[in-house]
């Protein structure tokens, strides 16, 4: 299926390919493992032509050329129908964002409303995005950030306790829950996942989903040791297919009508595309990163 991409959002893992970090992909390979757009041609005959899309993931920017380009030709499989009168940019920020999001508050935590949960690596766009849908959920959240600059954009997303993260935080959330919270959601990596799960209450569940600090194996791994009794540790990554159409299509009209915002950090031109790449790997915007293929920001 031929796309026209209208913008894409940058992701840590595109960082990862690009500087030889993990084990996946070919090269010479255009990376970029989303976009959104309209469908140029579909040969199979899945969805109509000039049908609204986000496509994600199913080896995009690692075995097949990426989402970073002017069009893109994905499988069916990995793309995801939607109808929405949202800027392009905006569009650009949600699908790999939600998809991760979404997916580990309800598969990877199992989180429900009245629960609290530690977004550790608040202010990164999955993070920032977790935020959003945990409040809607009407779960408490506790969401950390090592700048305390940054503490305002986590209450502007509607984060209950900050927590500025020293390394070590589980003795600073058990002063806002005694008992440890009810979930938590590990986007940091190993280095901070030990002291995650003793920030964790018994049967609550600690959720691995990213490495902003781009160490994802434990060394010498003894889970007796590792593992405080009766915590749950679980992992999440997922495809186009951990994003039903109406998951999304429930989340951009709710967007839409103002009811949720989208955690965008910054707006680039498809020619300023090495500064933000520079920004993600310096960690400088709080937030989802996009960049526009068409001429304007927000066109």
């Amino acid at each position: 299926m031929l796309i026209k991409v209208h913008a894409f959002g940058l992701n840590r893992s595109e960082l990862h390919f690009r500087r030889g970090l993990g084990s996946f992909g070919s090269f010479p390979r255009i990376p970029g493992i989303e976009a959104t757009g309209v469908v140029v041609e579909a040969p199979g005959g899945e969805v109509a032509e000039g049908t609204q899309v986000a496509a994600l993931m199913g080896g995009m920017g690692r075995t097949f050329d990426g989402g970073y380009a002017e069009y893109v030709s994905v499988p069916a499989s990995s793309v995801v129908p939607f109808r929405s009168s949202l800027d392009c940019s905006t569009l650009g920020a949600v699908p790999e964002m939600l998809q991760t999001a979404n997916g580990s508050l309800t598969v990877g935590v199992n989180a429900a409303a009245g629960s609290s949960l530690l977004i550790r690596g608040g202010t990164s766009s999955i993070g920032m995005a977790l935020a959003v849908l945990a409040k809607r959920h009407g779960i408490t959240v506790v969401s950390t950030t090592r700048n305390p600059a940054k503490r305002q954009a986590l209450l502007d997303a509607g984060v209950d306790h900050v927590v500025i993260d020293s390394g070590s935080i589980a003795e600073q959330v058990r002063g806002i829950f005694p008992g440890g919270v009810g979930g938590a959601v590990e986007l940091v990596g190993t280095p901070t996942l030990q002291d995650t799960l003793r920030a964790t209450a018994v049967h609550g569940t600690v959720c691995f989903t990213g490495m902003l600090s781009d160490e994802w194996t434990v060394k010498d791994f003894y889970p007796i040791d590792f593992i405080p009794n009766g915590v749950r540790l679980t992992a999440y990554s997922g495809g186009a297919r951990d994003l039903p159409a109406p998951v999304l299509q429930e989340f951009l009209d709710a967007v839409e009508a103002g009811h949720v915002s989208v955690p965008i950090g910054k707006v680039y031109r498809f020619d300023e595309i090495v500064q933000a790449h520079q920004d993600m790997e310096d960690g400088s915007v709080s937030g989802k990163l996009v960049v526009t293929v068409k001429g304007h920001v927000h066109d």
